[in-house]
This record gives structure tokens, sequence and C-alpha cells, in this order.
């Protein structure tokens, strides 16, 4: 079931929502690979979800410094996902993408622990950071 944007879901910047809907975009790219079977560019959906996660990450990071915000449980959360998609990487690389019991877990599980990771640390932990975000123009964007 494909993840769909919703206004209730903004942090209160555009920076970070637009990365956000990028990264769901990737999610639901991610589940149709699955589906699809097209294990080769779901490999490459993985490493570029992992990629664009991390440079959002990192962003997040940026303003948290930017606004003195206390950042340390919400960079713990960010680190275990980033563990997670490599762990998942190296399995598709190594080989166990041929394995039955991945396969069957990939197609039942891998989209939707990704759909609640995300939906759940969006509406949770970067929700934390709104109320500061809304004292700065939405298009706000530290340096």
């Amino acid at each position: 079931m494909a993840l769909i944007w919703k206004n209730h879901l903004s942090v209160g910047n555009a920076v970070l929502d637009l990365e956000h809907k990028n990264l769901i975009g990737m999610i639901n790219n991610i589940e149709y690979l699955i589906n699809k079977n097209d294990i080769h560019a779901l490999l490459r959906a993985i490493e570029s979800l992992k990629n664009c996660a991390q440079a959002h990450f990192a962003n997040e990071a940026r303003f948290a410094r930017t606004l003195n915000f206390h950042f340390e449980q919400h960079e713990l959360a960010h680190r275990h996902l980033l563990k997670k998609l490599e762990s998942t990487l190296s399995q598709l690389v190594g080989g166990d993408m041929l394995n039955e019991a991945w396969c069957e877990y990939a197609m039942g599980h891998y989209p939707i622990f990704l759909r609640d990771w995300f939906i759940e640390h969006i509406s949770g932990e970067d929700m934390r950071l709104k109320p500061v975000l809304q004292s700065y123009p939405y298009d706000f964007n530290p340096i």
C-alpha cells in the first residue's frame, strides 16, 4: 500500500517537508520493485534511499544545531535505520536475494517496515522540531 503525503506530516519547513516527500516516494518505489520482483532495480533503489536518507539526516542535524535543539535521541533513530538499510544491501549484494526466505520477508515485511519507520519517525521525532521551526519562515534554510 503506497504512502501518501498528507499535510499533517508537515514539520513546518519547506526544505524538510520536500525531503520527506521524496523519501516517501522512494519507499513507494521500493515496494513497487519488490512486487515487480526486479531485484537489480531494487538494489539500486535501496542504495538510493540510503544515500538520500543519509543526506536528509545530516540536513536535519544541521537544522537542529542551528535551532539549538537537542538531537541525540533523534540521531540514534537515524543510525538504526541506516544500519538496517546497509544490512539489507549486504544481503542483496551477497547473493541472499536468491534465498527464498529473504524474498518472502522482503515481499511481506520490508515495505511495511520502511513505511512504519518513516511515518512514525516523521510524526514522532521530527514533529518535535515543528514548534521551533514554526517561529521561522516556512522557507527557512540554515547555511
